[in-house]
């Protein structure tokens, strides 16, 4: 099935450019059309697709989209809507508040549509401090438990965790000694697999088979993040 076409790039690229209130209201329709209701299809497939990957993980039709508006509150770009669309697949025990791109203290999973720059992720990012000690613990007493997860499909498909210098310390936390086995992974500030998907891939009929498969290959590293922060994996849904 195909979720997403042509025209749902073309309205993004279109909102880019005309990010205002009254060109959006005009073009609501089109919003509705090849956007909003293409991802909540993708995510009611995703969550069945989840059901037979990772029980505990879901996707909600209500709280797993993105909402269009931005929130202009803290920011200098008072821009009112996001130039793309995404959605997250979150753990059933934390709910959608917790989930990775909110900053909170469970790992997900992420979909994102934008013309040149969609992609699909998972993993736990920027979490609040606690959680990232949490996690900080963790690999010092399991480095292995954490490589073990970054093998096998995850490195076929993502390679490594995303290591960008916004989610990088340039040294080694503090407490950590020089030397420590570990110390590449302690200087993460997120745990993050990420895979840029070309517009060809989001337009086709193999979306959901493509992100299915990503989804199997990111859970040994999200069901270790959230084992961490005392989110159990679970067999089945019921």
């Amino acid at each position: 099935m195909r979720y997403f076409t042509r025209e749902s790039l073309s309205f993004l690229r279109a909102l880019a450019r005309h990010n205002e209130r009254e060109w959006f209201e005009a073009n609501r329709a089109r919003h509705e059309r090849f956007v909003r209701e293409p991802m909540r299809a993708l995510v009611e497939e995703l969550d069945v697709r989840l059901a037979g990957i990772a029980p505990e993980m879901v996707g909600d039709v209500r709280r797993s989209p993105l909402r269009a508006r931005r929130d202009t509150r803290f920011t200098k770009d008072k821009t009112p809507y996001k130039t793309f669309a995404g959605c997250l697949l979150f753990h059933r025990d934390a709910g959608r508040s917790a989930a990775m791109r909110e900053n909170g203290g469970a790992a997900g999973f992420y979909f994102q549509l934008e013309p040149g720059g969609s992609l699909v992720a998972g993993g736990l990012w920027a979490p609040p401090r606690p959680a990232l000690q949490k996690v900080r613990s963790a690999i010092a007493e399991d480095q292995e438990g954490l490589e073990r997860a970054l093998g096998g499909a995850f490195a076929q498909r993502f390679g490594t965790l995303y290591a960008g210098s916004d989610q990088m310390l340039t040294r080694r936390p503090r407490g950590v000694a020089p030397g420590h086995p570990a110390e590449h992974w302690l200087r993460h500030l997120s745990f993050v697999g990420e895979r840029a998907l070309a517009d060809a891939v989001v337009t086709s009929d193999a979306l959901a088979d493509e992100l299915a498969a990503d989804l199997a290959a990111l859970t040994p590293l999200v069901r270790w993040l959230n084992q961490v922060l005392r989110y159990r994996p679970a067999r089945s849904r019921y």
